[in-house]
């Protein structure tokens, strides 16, 4: 049971409603139960203690911001996630049905990526943005859609993999990939690019098989470069037209519209809020207010009063919070990379395998937060969450047995 319910997690992480918490629900109350009663849990926590230490850390920083700006209670909703998270990921300590949840992400990707599909041919939406967040969601559902089909290439990949799942993570892949292209998100693309040939570059370094691993590097480079540069001139077009958005920036009020001139914008409004509060910040979420006010001021430009984040999730933290905010989100994103680092040539494949998933998810989340907000939603931050703390105990768990035999 408790594999059937994570399997589900990043189904429910994508769609909105009351039907996804009670699969959360149950596995939070689960992994409490768990932490109280087995000492197992509670060893496999203090092993991995830098981890969970550093989330949170992140959640006490946005506590203390919260009560130094004396914002309004709303804003916490979000950071306090983290808990719900930490108590799910003792679930991970027992020892769980590994194919079920493999087979489960999969599926979610093949639904995803299906999603995508649809609204663009069935809808003809423009631009797709899944089942959860409407017009504004289209940077993190590529994003969400890219995790889970690297995922899913990871288990493709796996020596071990019966012949039938071979073939749903395939088809998980390519549906996945390709819903994601139609999103025209040009971010989480482009950061998928070197994810991706890291993890070929990782699997021929480990199995010796380089023609092996130079097949679907092939096949996925010039499948997405034969859709993107055919069917779907757009991205093709909205890829093109950065260079020139860029000169135009300064040039006129006309250079800040657009998605590179609003974000340029953005931008530059966010270095000024960091320089006038390097310290304390503004205070969480508070982007927008201080946007609003530089307008009317006239000192920023009309066409980003409706932005309520800066489209950087670093430039986000300095905002809110200053120096140490930033330097929180970095611990935030390279102790669990670093914890991960050093699994990646373990010799126990699954050991190694986690490590690579955990790995690949903080690099790609790492690449988007340049030009996007990656934690300020509940699908995306959830996803982070769910999986770099449930991977980190996984191998917390593996490492232990090995250690005790």
């Amino acid at each position: 049971m408790a594999s059937l319910l994570l399997a589900v997690m990043p189904l429910c992480f994508a769609i909105s409603g009351r039907l996804k918490t009670v699969p959360m629900a149950l596995l939070f109350v689960f992994g409490l139960l768990l932490l109280v009663t087995r000492a197992e849990t509670r060893a496999v926590f203090r092993q991995v203690w830098p981890v969970l230490a550093v989330c949170l850390l992140r959640l006490v920083y946005d506590i203390g911001n919260f009560l130094g700006h004396r914002i309004e209670g709303s804003t916490l909703d979000l950071p306090a996630q983290t808990l719900l998270f930490l108590a799910i990921a003792a679930v991970f300590t027992l020892p769980l049905r590994q194919r079920v949840v493999a087979i489960g992400f999969s599926l979610t990707t093949l639904l995803l990526g299906a999603a995508s599909i649809y609204q663009r041919y069935g809808m003809h939406v423009d631009r797709p943005y899944g089942l959860n967040g409407g017009d504004w969601a289209s940077v993190e559902f590529a994003m969400y859609l890219l995790v889970m089909a690297l995922l899913s290439m990871l288990q493709a990949m796996r020596p071990d993999t019966l012949r039938g799942d071979r073939w749903l993570h395939g088809l998980a892949v390519m549906v996945g990939l390709y819903g994601a292209v139609l999103t025209q998100s040009r971010g989480p693309l482009l950061s998928f690019a070197p994810i991706y040939l890291g993890l070929m570059a990782w699997q021929a370094l480990r199995s010796g098989r380089w023609k092996r691993a130079l097949l679907p590097l092939t096949a996925t480079l010039l499948g997405m470069l034969a859709v993107t540069a055919t069917l779907h001139r757009e991205m093709v077009d909205r890829l093109a037209d950065v260079p020139a958005q860029v000169s135009e920036y300064g040039d006129s009020a006309a250079g800040s519209i657009g998605a590179i001139g609003e974000r340029l914008e953005m931008w530059r409004t966010a270095w000024q809020a960091f320089t006038e509060h390097p310290l304390a910040g503004i205070g969480l979420d508070q982007f927008g207010v201080y946007v609003r006010a530089q307008v009317a001021a006239g000192t920023a430009s009309a066409s980003i009063a409706k932005y309520v984040h800066p489209h950087s999730e670093y430039l986000e933290s300095m905002v809110a919070g200053g120096v140490p905010a930033l330097l929180v989100l970095l611990l935030f994103l390279t102790v669990p990379a670093l914890f991960f680092a050093r699994q990646l040539n373990h010799p126990q494949e699954p050991v190694a395998r986690a490590a690579a998933a955990g790995l690949m998810v903080i690099g790609l989340y790492s690449l988007c937060a340049f030009t996007d907000n990656v934690f300020y939603r509940a699908m995306p931050q959830s996803l982070y969450l769910f999986l770099v703390l449930g991977l980190t105990v996984d191998i917390g768990r593996r490492l232990r047995h090995a250690t005790l035999r």
